[in-house]
């Protein structure tokens, strides 16, 4: 869908008319800019976007001051549901101890494990909103949900309803993704492939219609790519789009793995390799950055994004925020990481959380950028330039957030 412009006025009004503005519409092959430029919505949709000379009538116009509009932001990778903190484990980090030494000591994943299957639905809703609302005050208008702290069939259902619920409490859309492959529960230590045997036999097939997607995690600490093949597999058999944690801290090939199963996305890839680069590409998957977790783990190995870049694969920016590894609720943050840590310009940064991002959750036909037909998500911003969204840290200039038109 292209941008209109230089057409006749609508015969019928629109609803609101943002004009006096400054469009980066993320149409193109870069920020899609449109200087006096105009959006229309009518209902929840944009039924304009263009030169404001050529913008219909409408009920109601806003006066936007020549600030930038940009689609609503979209945060594609979170574990934004849980319960407890891990304070104590960044201590120890920071006195030495690594996150696979953690891991294997009973703490990361499994001690978010446990409190969360303490909390009820009620109890994960409450203390997820403080980290929703900082993200909706960023001017996120969608924000994908993992489980994978709940690890029985209960408590992933647990989690996956509060996601849903966040959705009806606040103007923000929420897309769900069941992680119960994300670790081995206690109660199968010793028995991985019986806990993937619940996984694919019972939890997936529970979590139709509460999930939008199933994602593991392939890695030494996590599942081997033999179990992940399993659990992809007994996904997409029941109709659900499939995401992978990939190549984090080795190498198991689970990014061509990923995309031999069709997946939407393939995620962190600090160790992706050519072969990885290759399939993702010839299916399609989106390679999403999570510069948080590289930050807070000290990682130094950094994703191939110039390799990604040569084989056109589209590329989205994350906060992956959670308890342990990443405990970021800042869009804006992530953005401003992904291009000092990986070096991203700033029209893939800020594609990078719109239009990919969108790609990244299989939404793009209807959210991501500004376009006639799209959902009226929108940003506008108190800045000069669009780089000042990705230049500035700890800064949030949003001036206004329009989520469904509203």
């Amino acid at each position: 869908m292209a941008a209109l412009s230089n057409t006749k006025r609508m015969a019928t009004p629109a609803d609101k008319l943002w004009r006096n503005a400054r469009l980066a519409t993320m149409t193109g092959d870069g920020l899609g800019v449109v200087e006096q430029g105009a959006v229309a919505a009518t209902g929840n949709t944009i039924s304009y976007v263009g030169p404001a000379t050529d913008a219909p009538d409408a009920a109601e116009i806003i006066d936007c001051g020549g600030r930038w509009i940009t689609p609503g932001l979209i945060d594609c990778h979170t574990h934004l549901v849980h319960a407890g903190s891990r304070a104590k484990e960044f201590e120890a980090r920071l006195e030495g101890a690594t996150y696979e030494e953690i891991a294997r000591a009973g703490g990361g994943i499994l001690s978010t494990v446990t409190a969360t299957r303490a909390a009820s639905e009620d109890d994960l809703i409450a203390t997820a909103l403080p980290r929703l609302d900082q993200f909706i005050a960023e001017g996120v208008t969608t924000v994908e949900i993992k489980s994978g702290y709940g690890l029985t069939l209960e408590d992933e259902l647990k989690m996956l309803r509060a996601a849903r619920r966040l959705g009806e409490v606040r103007d923000v859309r929420v897309r769900t993704t069941l992680l119960a492959a994300h670790a081995v529960p206690p109660e199968y230590k010793g028995d991985a492939e019986g806990y993937v045997d619940l996984v694919c036999q019972t939890i997936i097939p529970a979590a139709v219609g509460v999930a939008d997607a199933v994602d593991a995690f392939c890695e030494g600490i996590g599942f081997t790519a033999q179990q992940t093949d399993r659990v992809l597999a007994a996904a997409v058999a029941h109709g659900l789009p499939v995401k992978l944690h990939a190549e984090q801290l080795s190498n198991l090939s689970g990014a061509t793995l990923a995309a031999r199963h069709g997946a939407l996305s393939a995620d962190h890839l600090e160790h992706l390799d050519a072969a990885g680069i290759a399939a993702m590409a010839a299916n399609g998957t989106v390679a999403t950055l999570l510069p948080g977790a590289f930050y807070f783990t000290r990682e130094e190995r950094r994703p191939p994004v110039q390799a990604l870049r040569d084989a056109n694969v589209p590329i989205a920016i994350a906060t992956d925020c959670n308890p342990g590894t990443s405990p970021m609720a800042s869009l804006l943050l992530a953005a401003n990481m992904g291009a000092t840590f990986f070096r991203l310009t700033v029209a893939e940064c800020l594609r990078g959380i719109t239009l990919n991002a969108a790609r990244a959750l299989g939404a793009h036909a209807r959210i991501g950028s500004l376009e006639q037909g799209k959902a009226a998500d929108l940003a506008i911003w108190n800045i000069a330039d669009p780089a000042e969204l990705v230049y500035r840290i700890a800064a949030n200039p949003l001036h206004a957030r329009v989520y469904a038109g509203l």
